[in-house]
Order: C-alpha cells, then sequence, then structure tokens
C-alpha cells in the first residue's frame, strides 16, 4: 500500500510554515457550482494556490469576493462569459467540475450528451490558452470526457498524457470512510486503493490490499456494492435537489493540492487517479500514479487481487472500454 497523502488541511497549515511557498495559479471551469463553490473555497485555503482563477457562464464576481475575503495569501478573481481566456492565462492547472448534476435515476452516463459538449468546449479553451496546464477533470461522465479531452487537445497538437486526469479521487475518499466505519478505524489513516473508472461497477476498491481488513465475504461485497454505489447513496438522500457535491468538492481540492505539491517539487505524493496507461486494454485507467513536476511521473501497477476482485475487473473492463470509446467518437465528430 501506498503511504497516505497529506489532506488539504494539512495544506492549509503548510501555508504558514517557513518553507518556500509555490507560486501556481489554478483555474476552476464552473466555479459556481454545487462542487466549484465549495471547492474553491477548499483551494483558496490550500498554501499551494497562490492565484485562484473562478470562471463560469454566470456572474462569479460575488463567489470570488466572497472566498477573497478569507484569510490567506491567493488571490482570487472571478471571470465570466468572454473572460474565459483571461482566466486560463497563465494557469498552472485548470480543474473541470463544470456541467450539469445527476437527479434520481439518472446514471453518469445519462449525463453524455449535456455535459460531453461542454467539456469538450473547456478543453478547447485550455489547448489555445493554457496548453501545458494540468487538466483535473471531474465533469461526469469522467470515463468519457478524459478521452473526449485527450481528443480535443490532440487535435489542436498539445495534447501531453502526463498532464491529463479524471480525478477519481472521491472512490478514495468513500472507501476510506466506509473501511474505517466498518472497522472502527479512523478514516485519515485508511488509503484504499480503487482502480478502474469513476462509474458504478467501474469503480474497483481493491479491499483486499488493506491490511488488517478482517471482513467476510458477504459483508466485503456489500462494502464494495457501496464504494462502487456511493454517488447513488447521495442523491436519493438528497432527494431531487442534487447529488455528491461536498464531499466531490474535498476530494477535487485534495486531488489538487497533491498535484500542486507534486508540481512544487515534493517527492513520493502518490494519488488513484484516472489517467492513459497500458495497464489494461482500455485506453485510461485509474490506478495509483506518483506525481512530479510534470505531471504524471510513474504510473504503478494495481498488484495482487482477490478473485471476487479479479471476477469484478474482467466484468467492469469491456464497459469501461465501450464508455471511453464513445467519449473518442463524439471527440472526433466535431
Amino acid at each position: 500500500m501506498f503511504a497516505r497523502t497529506a489532506s488539504v488541511t494539512a495544506a492549509v497549515s503548510r501555508a504558514f510554515s517557513s518553507t518556500a511557498a509555490s507560486q501556481h495559479k489554478v483555474a476552476v471551469l464552473g466555479a459556481g457550482g454545487g462542487i466549484g463553490q465549495p471547492m474553491s473555497l477548499l483551494l483558496q485555503l490550500a498554501g499551494e494556490v497562490s492565484e485562484l482563477a473562478l470562471y463560469d457562464v454566470a456572474p462569479t464576481a460575488g463567489i470570488a469576493a466572497d472566498i477573497g475575503h478569507c484569510d490567506s495569501r491567493a488571490k482570487c478573481t472571478g471571470y465570466t462569459g468572454e473572460d474565459l481566456s483571461k482566466a486560463l492565462d497563465g494557469a498552472d492547472v485548470v480543474v473541470i467540475p463544470a456541467g450539469v448534476p445527476r437527479k434520481p435515476g439518472m446514471t453518469r452516463d445519462d449525463l453524455f450528451n449535456t455535459n460531453a459538449s461542454i467539456v469538450a468546449t473547456l478543453a478547447n479553451a485550455c489547448a489555445q490558452h493554457a496548453p501545458n496546464a494540468c487538466l483535473g477533470i471531474i465533469s461526469n461522465p469522467v470515463n468519457s470526457t478524459v478521452p473526449i479531452c485527450r481528443e480535443v487537445l490532440r487535435s489542436a497538437g498539445v495534447y501531453n498524457p502526463q498532464k491529463l486526469f479524471g480525478i477519481t479521487t472521491l472512490d478514495v475518499v468513500r472507501s476510506n470512510k466506509f473501511v474505517g466505519d466498518a472497522m472502527g478505524w479512523d478514516p485519515a489513516n485508511v488509503n484504499v486503493t480503487v482502480i478502474g473508472g469513476h462509474a458504478g461497477t467501474t469503480i474497483l476498491p481493491l479491499l483486499s490490499q488493506v491490511q488488517g481488513l478482517n471482513l467476510d465475504d458477504e459483508t466485503l461485497a456489500a462494502l464494495s456494492h457501496r464504494i462502487q454505489f456511493g454517488g447513488d447513496e447521495v442523491v436519493q438522500a438528497k432527494d431531487g435537489a442534487g447529488s455528491a457535491t461536498l464531499s466531490m468538492a474535498h476530494a477535487g481540492a485534495k486531488f489538487t493540492v497533491s498535484l500542486l505539491r507534486a508540481l512544487n517539487g515534493e517527492a513520493n505524493v502518490t494519488e488513484c487517479t484516472f489517467v492513459e496507461n497500458d495497464l489494461t486494454d482500455a485506453p485510461f485507467f485509474a490506478t495509483p500514479v506518483t506525481l512530479g513536476r510534470d505531471g504524471v511521473d510513474t504510473v504503478h501497477p494495481f498488484g495482487e487481487l482477490s478473485a471476487f476482485e479479479q471476477q469484478n475487473f474482467e466484468a467492469m473492463l469491456p464497459d469501461l472500454q465501450a464508455q471511453a470509446e464513445k467519449g473518442i467518437k463524439f471527440a472526433q465528430s466535431l
């Protein structure tokens, strides 16, 4: 197992340390939404951010003014409409939570028709105005929107596989919480490797690799299912009022802070993330990745699977490939 990376809270405390502060601009595209607003707040408080650009189709000046009053060093500016190029100018990291949320009965794939176009448009803007930035994609369905981004960037001649990430950290966050609660452990000290994709059965938590996890097969299967469909749990609990936003904001900020720490030269920063690799027949696959100054440093193999996990792996891989292909075909039709 890989050592657990520092939390956003720890990153905030480092902002006041005597170490040299990093100078990184982060742009959040979709900053006015249910994920974008709380994630932007967390990033404003993170010591790794020196400039925070908040963009949305709706006005963001009020959000930026509100967040900008927090007692942290980051400069926060709101952008809207035709100001997208200004928001992206000089960005080191671009995080994209833009798009419509899930509602009861909807799958992530149901969001494809709307969110695919949004992500393609924003990816094209990134290609034009922030071609060297690292892109973190939150907009669902991630299994399709990340391949869309690749094709858009590739067609613009700026694609770098080290700099494109599907942010699947929420699957790890949920796994840590659910395992910790089941075992009476502090979730902050749990680190579950989660591989595959970011939708239903394509999410594969490797519970067999968690040291000290002693649960019967039935309980393990139920725990795996809850992790895979944790998003449905939130959608149903919100009763039509939205999907997982606050926990996703935390997960998105956590990954972004880890990426910024690595860009700033910190060694051994490892997160599970959905990146291009050749570990499987799928073009993109979430696995532990050590981050570095240029984005992806090392893609790690995910290790030995239990019989239960192997069965799930073999079952989900065709779905993961099909969802990637759907995104690729959409992008190539533009």
